[in-house]
């Protein structure tokens, strides 16, 4: 199969952190069609169901995926709290991993964490895996071709990073989530004026946050440059 890594994100729950995970589906607000799209959670650190492990409603994939509530609680650790109101908790499984396991789940699965309880951090790898025929719908984003070939062209080529946090990686990064925000904080459905307003906030904050951040880094390269050049 010809596969891209769209993104991928740390989940970190400190000791007693009261971060959580709201039930949702990822296809509600990821805006990724059609709905070839897995994750992989990967365990740093124990996650068990007393630090908060993921949660998932076994089946929840082949069901459809209602409207979702954004709820903008400031422990949720979505975006923007988007909660899926009517679950079957009786249903649900806890997916508890060791160090170094994994778990994976569609797109569609509904899911979401409860906080810390533990006195344990519990730190997990989110990576996010698409095949080539699946396209944003909104604004074009990029992704990383790890096997076979893209014929497809729906997102933006990346390319590998040369070492850990080097400058060219960490401004690619940069752009990478720029380009994504605007998908992250997209109006779904009929939606109150005070509403959409609020998310074309966050929207404009974050992308001027990640500009900011973008402009200090490439300062730092230039004087980094000037900086050798004096040395030679």
């Amino acid at each position: 199969p010809n596969i891209l890594c769209w993104t991928s994100n740390l989940f970190v729950k400190r000791a007693g952190d009261p971060a959580y995970v709201s039930w949702h589906q990822d296809a509600r607000y990821w805006n990724l069609d059609p709905p070839e799209v897995l994750t992989a959670w990967i365990a740093l650190s124990p996650s068990t169901k007393a630090s908060g492990c993921l949660r998932i409603i076994p089946g929840s994939h082949h069901a459809e995926v209602p409207a979702h509530v954004d709820a903008f609680d400031k422990d949720n650790q979505l975006t923007r709290g988007q909660t899926l109101e009517e679950v079957d908790e009786d249903a649900a499984v806890d997916l508890e991993l060791a160090p170094g396991q994994m778990s994976l789940h569609h797109i569609n699965l509904v899911h979401g964490s409860e906080p810390n309880r533990s006195d344990a951090p519990r730190i997990g790898l989110a990576i996010r895996y698409t095949s080539t025929r699946v396209a944003p719908v909104g604004r074009r984003e990029s992704a990383l071709l790890v096997r076979g070939e893209d014929t497809h062209g729906h997102f933006l080529p990346e390319t590998r990073p040369t070492a850990d946090f080097s400058l060219g990686g960490r401004l690619a990064h940069n752009r990478a989530l720029r380009r994504q925000v605007g998908n992250n904080y997209r109006v779904h459905g009929p939606t109150a004026w005070g509403k959409r307003m609020r998310l074309g906030i966050l929207r404009g904050a974050s992308r001027a946050v990640l500009d900011a951040l973008y402009l200090l880094l490439k300062l730092r390269s230039a004087f980094r440059g000037e900086g050798k050049a004096a040395r030679a």
